[in-house]
């Protein structure tokens, strides 16, 4: 928390930042702030989907092997393995929309799809609405689908879930 006497570079807990008396008081340059979160864009085939809640499992990450050489014993050395993408999980507030439903519906009837799979793609937005940071999802397709949750003494909405398994992504 700043102090109301800005004295050029000095907070309220006396550490030091690289400020120019009046200049802005932000610690940070405008380029490394970090990013909120909660305003993103999904695009499925290139249809945007603006109403789901949440996006999760963007994850990457790389087998490891340890390998122990003889005669070394003060350390092991740790080999790259397989390469491993986890599925993503949206979670959809529930609409008249069947588009989620019919898309899985397509891939489990007709075998055929899951080999034409879709590019998804995850924007986040800036507070201006602008994209700051785009993944491009490649090979996408719905593995799971599961419904509302259904409770009488709850007044929440209804919400559905996919699962899409999918081949790798980048980062753009």
């Amino acid at each position: 928390m700043w102090t109301s006497r800005f004295n050029g570079t000095q907070r309220h807990s006396g550490r030091h930042f690289n400020a120019v008396k009046g200049t802005s008081r932000r610690r940070f340059d405008t380029e490394a702030d970090p990013i909120f979160s909660f305003h993103f864009k999904l695009e499925i085939g290139g249809i945007t989907f603006a109403h789901f809640q949440e996006v999760s499992g963007l994850n990457y990450e790389t087998e490891v092997f340890p390998f122990r050489e003889g005669g070394v014993n003060e350390y092991e050395h740790k080999l790259m393995g397989q390469a491993k993408f986890t599925n993503l999980v949206i979670k959809n507030g529930m609409t008249t929309s069947r588009d989620l439903w019919n898309w899985r519906m397509q891939a489990i009837n007709n075998r055929s799809a899951a080999r034409k799979k879709s590019d998804v793609s995850i924007a986040l937005r800036g507070l201006g609405g602008k994209d700051i940071q785009r993944w491009q999802i490649f090979g996408a397709w719905p593995c799971k689908w599961e419904g509302p949750q259904f409770n009488s003494t709850q007044s929440a909405l209804a919400f559905e879930k996919i699962e899409i398994a999918y081949t790798y992504f980048t980062v753009g």
